[in-house]
């Protein structure tokens, strides 16, 4: 299939507000997303402006989109930076700089055909390209259960670093931690979908 992927862009606000709602009707939602597609309904405009403009910056966040020719976006992911010792909105303090993968989702006639692996190439090559702070891991959360997510995250070198959560709303279900560590001097920083 063929696409751009590129960061969003300050105006896009209706679209990114349109593929996020998309990703919260997704069947598997209530595994991928803590947020809720009425909650995220209910938002005003302002919210989303906000939100995309932030994004938009990419000073703390980064937000990037798959494109197909007709200007459809197929899918998205949200890169968060995390400083190494400050708290963080999900999971333990970072240990070291690094970056946090949220909002995944590729629109289901979009899956398989290599959006996902790009939409996290752009993600990983812009944490690796980071100075300040330097990055030296990337990381993101699947639910023990989503195992198209877990699979697509494999894919892309993502590897379970070992650490659970308790699935917000759900204490007997957990949310796996996957990470990607920076290993200089190697084709990695190059590439980070390299084997």
């Amino acid at each position: 299939m063929t696409h751009l992927i590129r960061p969003v862009r300050a105006g896009e606000w209706r679209e990114a507000r349109e593929i996020r709602l998309a990703g919260l009707r997704d069947p598997v939602a209530p595994l991928a997303f803590l947020d809720t597609y009425k909650a995220a309904a209910a938002r005003d405009d302002a919210h989303w402006q906000e939100r995309t403009a932030r994004a938009a910056e990419g000073r703390d966040v980064r937000q990037f989109v798959a494109v197909a020719p007709d200007g459809t976006w197929l899918g998205t992911v949200t890169v968060l930076v995390e400083r190494r010792g400050v708290d963080v909105p999900f999971g333990e303090a970072a240990a070291v700089d690094q970056t946090h993968v949220v909002a995944v989702y590729v629109r289901p006639e979009a899956r398989g055909s290599g959006v996902a692996q790009d939409l996290f190439r752009a993600a990983v090559e812009w944490s690796w390209a980071l100075r300040e702070p330097f990055v030296r891991r990337v990381r993101l959360y699947v639910h023990e259960r989503n195992v198209r997510a877990a699979a697509a995250y494999r894919k892309a070198g993502f590897v379970p670093s070992g650490r659970t959560l308790p699935m917000e709303g759900d204490p007997e279900a957990l949310e796996l931690e996957y990470e990607l560590r920076r290993r200089s001097g190697c084709a990695m920083d190059e590439d980070p979908l390299a084997g």
